[in-house]
């Protein structure tokens, strides 16, 4: 595992800060709450001084030029704090932008997203798979429901996946419904289109660019996973400091040492999958199967040594382990990447 350069490090820290002040837990409560769904004002700063949004934009279409690992690094420490934010959306349809090889839709749409525009893919169908797309038609009439829409009740851009082509669509012209998921932190949304007519980008046969932009989705997910996970491990660890039991901290009690640290073991080794797959050096799915499992593997033995409170609304730890769940079934199961290994890799 490649150590973090200078620059990426200050990135690090001038999330982390900002986070710590304006996305406590009480924030993120209050976030989810509000219509949107997230907090505006804090994804206005984090575009304006710290240009996440602008990241994964090549910088002749007014970007960053950041590599997979940046926008990992801003996902973790999301993850870390459960932020709700558009980001991992406009990762999905920025690398889908960048794929189609399309400069038109390119100098039109990116530079919008760079200054922070909310951007949504709409691509599942209600099977929740990831293929050729929830749509049907031609550019002249796209019909068909997406599902699992990442804040595609309120994007701004909208892309529809149709029969492994991509088309632009005005988002005023889709019937979009908010859709309650168990995680609150993750906006989900679901997407219908009826003879809404599209702009067809990049080729009539996508295939290529949209599995490119699913590899660079779940590489970002899987540092967002991480982030996650670590944080929710540090919860258990203090916990076990201060819960007494038979007249001692629970924490100290061999057993529970062993558990704790084989965790610590399964979330360095995410750590380290996540940034190989940032860095070229594992396949994007074999990532995305291990990030998922570890978060989910910490999450259940989280609920299980904090006992009954961590299952309460009061509690952090019932929401890290619902973003875990969701997140392991988003962009395709593990089961489903492992099949993708098998078939690519032999």
């Amino acid at each position: 595992m490649t150590a973090l350069t200078d620059e990426q490090r200050g990135l690090r820290d001038a999330v982390a800060t900002l986070l710590a002040k304006r996305s406590d837990s009480g924030a993120v409560r209050r976030a989810v709450e509000r219509p949107e769904g997230s907090d505006p004002e804090l994804w206005r700063v984090l575009c304006d001084q710290i240009g996440v949004a602008a990241l994964a934009v090549p910088e002749r279409f007014g970007g960053l030029g950041a590599g997979p690992r940046e926008v990992q690094i801003v996902l973790e420490e999301l993850g870390r704090t459960l932020t709700p934010a558009p980001l991992l959306g406009s990762v999905l349809a920025t690398a889908l932008l960048v794929a189609l090889d399309d400069d038109d839709a390119a100098e039109r749409l990116l530079p919008r997203i760079a200054a922070g525009t909310t951007a949504a893919v709409a691509w599942a169908g209600v099977d929740g798979r990831w293929s050729g797309g929830a749509f049907g038609g031609s550019e002249s009439s796209l019909s068909g429901e997406a599902h699992f829409v990442l804040d595609g009740d309120r994007a701004e851009i909208l892309l529809a996946v149709a029969d492994g082509a991509v088309y632009e669509v005005d988002p005023a012209a889709a019937r979009r419904t908010h859709t309650p998921a168990m995680d609150l932190t993750r906006r989900l949304a679901r997407v219908r289109l009826d003879g809404v007519p599209g702009k067809r980008l990049g080729p009539a046969d996508a295939t290529a660019a949209l599995a490119s932009s699913m590899d660079a989705t779940v590489i970002a997910l899987a540092g967002e996973q991480v982030g996650a996970a670590a944080r929710l491990l540090e919860m258990t660890v203090d916990y076990g400091k201060v819960r007494h039991q038979f007249g001692r901290p629970i924490g100290s009690f061999q057993a529970l040492k062993h558990r704790m640290a084989d965790l610590h073991v399964q979330l360095e080794a995410a750590r380290s999958a996540a940034y190989a797959a940032a860095d070229g050096a594992l396949h994007p799915s074999a990532a995305k199967v291990y990030c998922s499992e570890v978060f989910t593997t910490i999450a259940g033995e989280a609920i299980q040594l904090h006992g009954g409170i961590a299952i309460t609304w009061e509690h952090d730890a019932q929401l890290y382990f619902k973003r875990a769940h969701g997140s392991a079934a988003l962009f395709g199961s593990p089961a489903e990447h492992l099949r993708r290994l098998e078939t690519e890799l032999g």
